[in-house]
């Protein structure tokens, strides 16, 4: 921007400039001219009234000498030349035959012939000479002064232009700062409204903006922890029932699960009433690195008991090199638990699914397989709120292990399995 203010600036002021210093420089050249034509005028004039007086020789030129010094002035009588002729001769003959003064420029300079009528009905001519130097003496000093205000003036109007324009993008720059802050996750981030009033209206805009983010967090924070706060009255309820089946292995199994999933409220409801992170990190994984196949195994012991209820074949592979990746291990068990939970939830009892971990050159590898119905649509089975069989589901479980995936620069795949069902794959970058 500062570079486009001062070229304006540049080309609007040069051609005023220019508009200026054309004019004014012809004029300062004619002024000129006319100044010393006059001159030469006024000295031939003065020889007039000498001529009407007298044509002795002697005489004209006593009073040639006295009016000009330089050989400027030259006379023509009827019987020859006093001085040294500068005219045509078809000049000074067309002056004597139509006694008509005459100007004009020559190769030399200029002449000016005046004709002066004597008795007799004779005519001399009175010429007067200007070299070519003396008609433009001082022109070219005037336009080199002239030239120099242009450009001082020219290159004034930039610097200001250059001055201007860096505030303004100085006020412009902060604001862009600030905005890939707040996209980064840093929600402290604010401006110092300043510049032109229009940038001052929007830097108060973002920092109003930036606060109610903040706000609409907060709010949305505290309405994820009191709908997992009242997820536990259904809890407690469940409790109850279990205490009422006695020592069975039934009961023992139900308070287990219970037991785990009022760990898991008890986590989400932590760290929803957390104060909002600020920094440049915020909303992004955190710096410990977990492995990837012993979150996935720890996840599918727990999953297996329930496939053996419902008659499901459960393959599993795991890569014995280190699958580290720098990625909290409570997001990526939610991971597990949403893609395995998507094979219980939308395939029939006795589906076999399987779980293989890998390892490449950059990523790790967690595949899910299963020998369901498969995804009709993955595209649509990737946008938050689309149950992935239509089974009556949030629709949230992918959309969270695609948002987990690009966190930990990976990404989700969803396509056909050897089974014959559904894949999906996502990675998660190396530590």
């Amino acid at each position: 921007m500062r570079r486009a203010l001062a070229g304006i600036a540049l080309a609007v002021t040069s051609m005023v400039a220019l508009s200026f210093l054309i004019p004014l420089a012809l004029l300062v050249r004619e002024q000129a001219r006319d100044r010393v034509t006059t001159a030469a005028e006024q000295r031939a004039s003065a020889l007039s009234p000498v001529l009407a007086l007298t044509t002795r020789r002697v005489d004209v030129q006593q009073a040639v000498a006295e009016l000009d010094s330089r050989d400027q002035l030259a006379v023509r009588l009827p019987g020859g030349f006093v001085g040294t002729p500068h005219a045509p001769r078809e000049a000074l003959d067309r002056a004597v035959r139509k006694r008509e003064t005459l100007a004009m420029d020559t190769a030399e300079g200029w002449v000016y012939l005046q004709p002066v009528v004597l008795p007799e009905d004779r005519v001399a001519v009175v010429e007067a000479y200007v070299p070519a130097a003396e008609l433009t003496r001082g022109v070219w000093a005037s336009w080199g002064v002239m030239s120099l205000l242009a450009v001082g003036l020219v290159g004034g109007s930039v610097l200001v232009a250059d001055r201007l324009g860096a505030r303004v993008v100085r006020s412009s720059q902060s604001l862009k700062r600030a905005s890939l802050a707040l996209g980064s996750g840093d929600l402290d981030v604010r401006v110092e409204p300043d510049g032109p009033p229009e940038l001052q209206d929007a830097g108060a805009a973002f920092n109003t903006m930036a606060d109610r983010v903040v706000e609409l967090l907060a709010i949305e924070r505290e309405m994820v922890a009191d709908l997992s706060h009242r997820l536990r009255t259904p809890l407690t309820a469940l409790y109850l029932e279990a205490d009422l089946m006695g020592a069975s292995p039934g009961a023992r199994r139900i308070t287990t699960a219970v037991s785990q999933l009022e760990a898991e409220l008890d986590s989400i409801i932590t760290a929803a009433r957390t104060p909002l992170a600020a920094g440049p990190a915020a909303g992004q994984a955190p710096g410990r690195p977990c492995e990837v196949a012993e979150v996935v195994a720890m996840r599918l012991d727990f999953w297996s008991v329930l496939a053996t209820q419902q008659d499901r074949i459960c393959e599993r592979s795991f890569t014995p090199r280190r699958t580290a990746v720098r990625f909290p291990e409570d997001d990526l068990a939610a991971v597990v638990d949403a893609l395995i939970g998507n094979v219980f939830r939308h395939t029939p009892h006795g589906t076999a699914f399987a779980v293989r971990v890998e390892r490449g050159d950059r990523h790790v590898l967690l595949t899910v397989d299963d020998a369901g119905p498969g995804v009709a649509d993955p595209a649509a089975a990737l946008t938050r709120g689309v149950s992935v069989g239509g089974a009556g589901g949030t629709g949230l479980g992918l959309d969270i292990v695609a948002r987990a995936a690009r966190a930990a620069d990976g990404e989700l795949e969803i396509g056909r399995s050897p089974m014959g069902g559904a894949r999906v794959r996502v990675s998660f970058g190396l530590a």
